[in-house]
């Protein structure tokens, strides 16, 4: 498992007994949710609680077995501490006890013995001790450095995988590879040469020592940007979720009228292997058509269609939701619908005018046999606050990062205002 990411990933051996006993309220290891399940809308038998207010803007976070929390923030607090520690408390809450790395970015993950995190062109690791207590945080290894970072999709989102590598997503710093970005009726520059940078996924070594470009491979390409990954244990595979492109309208006017814009492109899922090109910027989705059609930058209209060559996303969600984080869920304190499913984290929209905003809700999308089936469904609604605040882009909570718990709850992060919640179980 992993967090959005992300999340406490295949401990080792020598944890697997204390990941399964954890309990902090007594109560046959019951959680009381918040009065009012901290404002969340969810489904019957489920509850909702705020494990901390961070106060900062949390990112992607991991949850050890102990049920600690490590939280990435954005920017490192005024004490500079980029990495948040919280120790568990009573009723299943957590409090701040510290924090390291002076660093902002998105980027979280734990897998054997290690805590991995990114920076906005770098990948650090620290070593962990039995308790998963950072040994040496003002020593943290360069696993990578040097990537690419441009004015906009900066951050790193990272995962890994069962046989020691680490997967980064390097976003392309640019909406569509236009000569001149986001201006009207620029066109797209021929062989995108953000992609030899950018734009994809780039797969290293997890136990490397201060690796770049060389070092590394580009495992997947034609991905805008991608901040929601996880590595799928049951299919054995990666998967992302990709922000799709913007202002159609703003850019080609003559083809796109504002409300086609605000649904265009979807918000897709890809079910990666190592050489797919997803094929940003040269094309985009179209959820009604089911298509994949020519981006205008390249020659499109809104109407022709791209068949072959790139790889069809396994399922698409409505356009600029920006979904944060994408995680598996392998626990058994939920009902059984929902094991080996994935949950994504809708940051939420600011570009779907005139048409409402939309997003800042966790939805659940079902799985068989390691690929998507059957219609996605909200599953945590009202981060916003109401729905005018959501309606309008007022949002109260945005969701970022996802983490499942040692006892198989839900952890949320939110970047807003930086406050955690926990979604619990306990019909």
């Amino acid at each position: 498992m992993k967090s959005s990411l992300l999340r406490y990933a295949l401990l080792p051996t020598a944890l697997a007994g204390s990941f399964a006993l954890y309990s902090l309220t007594g109560d046959a290891g019951r959680v009381a949710p918040d009065p009012g399940n901290a404002g969340l809308k969810l489904p019957a038998g489920f509850g909702a609680l705020v494990v901390a207010e961070t106060g900062a803007h949390a990112r992607h976070i991991v949850v050890t077995p102990e049920g600690g929390l490590y939280v990435k923030l954005a920017k490192p607090t005024a004490k500079g501490e980029g990495i948040l520690v919280l120790k568990p408390a009573a009723g299943g809450k957590a409090t701040l006890a510290g924090g390291f790395g002076n660093y902002g970015g998105t980027g979280l993950f734990a897998k054997n013995g290690y805590l991995y995190a990114s920076s906005n062109q770098e990948v650090f690791r620290y070593k962990l001790n039995e308790k998963n207590e950072v040994v040496n945080p003002a020593q943290p290894e360069t696993v990578v450095t040097g990537l690419k970072m441009g004015r906009e999709h900066e951050t790193k989102s990272i995962a890994l995988d069962n046989v020691g590598n680490l997967y980064v997503n390097i976003g392309a710093y640019s909406n569509s590879c236009q000569a001149k970005d986001r201006e009207k009726g620029s066109m797209g520059l021929a062989n995108c040469p953000v992609l030899d940078s950018a734009g994809g996924i780039w797969q290293f070594k997890a136990d490397g020592q201060r690796q770049s470009y060389p070092q590394g491979t580009r495992y997947t390409t034609g991905l805008r940007n991608v901040v929601g990954l996880d590595w799928n244990q049951q299919d054995n595979q990666l998967f992302v979720m990709q922000h799709g492109r913007d202002q159609l309208h703003d850019i080609f006017p003559a083809m796109y009228d504002e409300k086609t814009s605000a649904a265009l492109p979807a918000e897709c899922m890809y079910a990666l292997k190592k050489g797919d090109n997803a094929g940003w910027p040269y094309i985009y989705y179209d959820p009604t058509k089911h298509e994949k059609m020519l981006a205008p930058e390249y020659g499109g209209d809104g109407q022709k269609a791209v068949n072959g060559q790139y790889i069809d996303p396994v399922a698409a969600y409505p356009a600029h939701m920006a979904p944060n984080a994408l995680l598996f869920y392998t626990g058994t304190m939920f009902p059984a619908k929902y094991r080996n499913g994935a949950f994504i984290a809708f940051h939420g929209s600011w570009n779907r005018a005139p048409e409402p905003q939309k997003g800042y809700f966790v939805v659940f999308q079902p799985f068989k046999d390691g690929k998507p089936d059957g219609q996605w469904e909200v599953f945590a609604d009202n981060f916003a606050g109401s729905a005018e605040k959501a309606a309008s882009g007022r949002a109260d909570h945005r969701p970022c990062g996802l983490a499942q718990g040692p006892d198989g709850s839900l952890y949320v992060s939110d970047d807003n205002k930086g406050t955690i919640f926990r979604i619990v179980y306990n019909k």
